[in-house]
């Protein structure tokens, strides 16, 4: 590409023409891509430096998997066929490193069309061929042969580099939780523990999801309810309607339900409706999550670690102390670990107490006003809190997203990330992509110009593409043998409805926080500049990986960036107001102290169940929740344990981390951001000290060194108290 085409699509602008000049280009630019003359795909370029493959036919996937194993188990036979006196780095660390960092674009090449791709021929041979490689790396994770040369290697204590030994020691730590240092009859335990508990996780889901119970309400009983559900809800024979408990409907109604007008009936839906979803699957789950608590604990010992907290919390920054005591924790003794997690929750918990009383007050004094004398039930929350948020904001979020078309969105955001980071995007025009929709961008460093990456947006709503907003990982950066980089590449999904003659693509407020977050995600993996693949990127630490992302939600609560990234649709230059600004960011913590009790409470017994032996669950929750809850009590007759899947399958033991990353977010943000929100020079500190050593450092560490002192919860706390009602 030319330097005059290059410097054509440079979006680095300053001033709120400039943004709207960009806003325009974006939109243009987009539109061209669009509409390339038919055969221009001929002309399209791959990216230097990314071995990411896009528009693999079914076939190709399925060929391309093959060869990924293939090539795998020739490095895994080498390298373990050296002799254990001969092991050194090079020829047992390096070659498994650079498999890593070779194969990871390879592995995703064939594992990221099912997230895209509408062709079910193809979605049918990723899923096929991420069946096949996760079996691969399952059976290359049990290899003792390969494990005993590496242990070996780890013994000489021949360390290249910190970061080198971190990368041994990750890799006899992954052995061993795979049992390779236990005996063969240890070892077949242990797997086959680890079968049943994966079972049970997904049994216990599936019960979940295979629950068919619904509710009849007459429409009176669905009073508050917009129109537009009824019409959503099927009918019985009888033409009252069919409410089920899927999430979907359940917060419909517990947030939007009126009292009904007979005396006798005030609330009754929503209790009868929240009752019932606290109720499911009451009697199986609870005897699934038994069994499952009880074999985690037996799978955990048997790998050497005192109960499965111990065991799941090894790998976070929350790791645990050997010491044992008797804990009364929220007046409820038992014998458990001593925990980072249970002292972090009960200061969290105990900090916004006073907070939350203030809150549950007004929300009780409301119910009073519109129901009369009858107690407040946590089947309130939801209502009473929106009822307060009307009457305390005027928000009319229709109105809101006016402000926010989504080129204009996308390219303050650009500007947010360059401005901060010090960084360039560029539009790769003939880049070669799946669909027409999608584009490509090179990110450059601002003052060096070098090529720090790419990134992918596939940001439009088509049939059959994964559902949700995320980015996934394409491509890790790593440094190779011969001191060459490999360039990180990101992928960003998400479902927006394209612009249509008319009607521009506008984005909800929540839309706008997302994108901001996932943004975050692309330059934490851009800026990344690990040595080892298996360290850069978003491979970090579970308890760090959602820092740099909950950080750059701030932004959207400010009303200079608020300014930087909105404008009327049919006026671009005309930004959001100011009062909107204002009440946007009250709203964002109104009753969050109360919300966040809640959080505890699940998290506080999660972590309770995996770290002591023959806890009553039953008599747990029904313990925890008043005295956390503030006086509140458990609904009667619901048990919920049995609809509580986090603790069932993928955060066990971990329900804690989404907490413990907002508040080092916020931590960083008073700290360092909250007066300076264009501060190029804290924004390359914090891409420099945070984002480029990745995995590579312990998270406490990097932290500690960014902050100039230990992470605190103080402005967490602050920040939901100067936002109260």
């Amino acid at each position: 590409m030319s330097k005059q085409k290059r410097e054509r699509n440079v979006l680095a602008f300053t001033g709120a023409t400039a943004l709207a000049v960009i806003a325009v280009n974006f939109a243009i630019t987009a539109f061209k891509r669009r509409h390339k003359k038919k055969g221009s795909l001929d002309a399209s370029i791959y990216l230097q430096g990314s071995i990411v493959r896009v528009n693999l036919s079914a076939a190709e996937i399925l060929k391309l998997a093959d060869k990924i194993v293939s090539k795998s188990k020739e490095v895994h036979d080498a390298v373990a066929s050296v002799p254990l006196d001969k092991v050194t780095f090079m020829n047992v660390i390096s070659p498994l490193a650079e498999l890593e960092a070779q194969q990871f674009p390879l592995v995703q090449s064939c594992v990221f069309p099912k997230l895209v791709c509408t062709s079910d021929d193809v979605c049918k041979s990723s899923a096929e061929a991420e069946r096949k490689i996760d079996a691969h790396m399952l059976s290359c994770s049990n290899r003792e042969d390969v494990y005993r040369v590496v242990k070996a290697v780890a013994a000489t204590g021949e360390w290249v580099s910190p970061e080198a030994k971190r990368y041994i020691q990750s890799l006899v730590r992954d052995f061993e939780r795979s049992g390779l240092n236990l005996t063969i009859s240890k070892r077949e335990e242990v797997q086959r523990l680890r079968d049943q508990i994966d079972e049970l996780s997904l049994q216990y889901v599936r019960n979940l999801n295979d629950d068919k119970t619904f509710l009849l309400f007459s429409e009176a009983d669905l009073l508050g309810l917009p129109p537009e559900f009824l019409k959503s809800l099927d009918k019985a024979e009888n033409g009252i309607f069919k409410v089920t408990l899927k999430s979907h409907h359940v917060a419909a109604v517990l947030e939007l339900c009126k009292c009904a007008f007979e005396p006798l009936k005030v609330g009754r839906t929503r209790r009868l409706v929240a009752v019932a979803y606290g109720k499911r699957c009451g009697g199986i789950n609870l005897s699934v999550l038994e069994s499952l608590v009880e074999l985690r604990h037996k799978f955990a010992r048997l790998l050497g670690y005192s109960n499965y907290a111990d065991y799941a919390l090894d790998l976070r920054m929350a790791k645990s102390s050997s010491k044992h005591f008797l804990e009364a924790l929220f007046g409820y003794a038992i014998i458990i670990q001593q925990d980072l997690v249970f002292e972090f929750l009960e200061e969290i918990s105990a900090s916004l107490t006073d907070l939350a009383s203030r809150e549950l007050l007004m929300l009780k004094d409301l119910k009073r006003k519109e129901e009369g004398e009858l107690p407040f039930g946590i089947e309130d929350l939801l209502y009473y809190v929106r009822r307060v948020e009307e009457l305390q904001f005027d928000l009319d979020f229709g109105a809101v997203k006016q402000y926010f078309p989504v080129n204009l969105v996308l390219s303050g955001i650009f500007k947010v990330f360059q401005d901060l980071f010090g960084l360039r995007f560029e539009e790769v025009l003939d880049a070669v992509v799946w669909h027409s929709d999608v584009r490509v961008f090179s990110v450059f460093d601002l003052s060096s110009n070098d090529l720090l990456g790419y990134f992918y947006l596939d940001i439009y709503k088509r049939e059959g593409k994964y559902a949700h907003t995320c980015v996934v990982a394409l491509q890790n950066g790593a440094l190779s043998s011969t001191g060459a980089r490999q360039i990180p590449v990101a992928l960003l999904i998400s479902q927006i409805q394209k612009d249509i003659v008319g009607h521009p693509s506008l984005l909800r407020f929540s839309e706008v926080v997302n994108f901001f977050h996932e943004f975050g995600h692309v330059v934490q993996q851009i800026c990344n500049r690990a040595s080892f693949a298996r360290f850069s990127g978003l491979r970090v630490d579970p308890d760090f990986v959602e820092i740099p992302a909950q950080l750059l939600e701030n932004w959207c609560y400010e009303s200079f960036s608020l300014k930087l990234i909105s404008g009327f649709h049919q006026d671009i230059t005309t930004p959001i107001k100011d009062e909107i600004c204002k009440s946007l960011k009250r709203r964002r913590y109104a009753f969050s102290a109360l919300k966040l009790k809640q959080e505890i409470l699940y998290c506080i017994f999660d972590q309770i169940i995996h770290s002591a032996d023959n806890v009553d669950i039953v008599e747990l929750f029904k313990h925890l929740h008043p005295k956390v809850m503030l006086g509140l009590p458990m609904l009667e007759g619901t048990n919920p344990a049995s609809c509580f899947p986090r603790s069932a399958i993928g955060f066990e033991s971990a329900c804690y981390s989404r907490i413990w990353s907002e508040v080092f977010a916020a931590d960083i943000f008073a700290c360092k951001f909250r007066d300076g929100l264009l501060n190029q020079r804290v924004g390359m500190q914090f891409r420099n000290n945070v984002l480029a050593p990745g995995g590579s450092k312990e998270p406490i560490e990097i932290l500690s060194d960014f902050l100039g002192r230990e992470p605190s919860i103080q402005a967490f706390v602050d920040s939901r108290a100067e936002c109260s009602l």
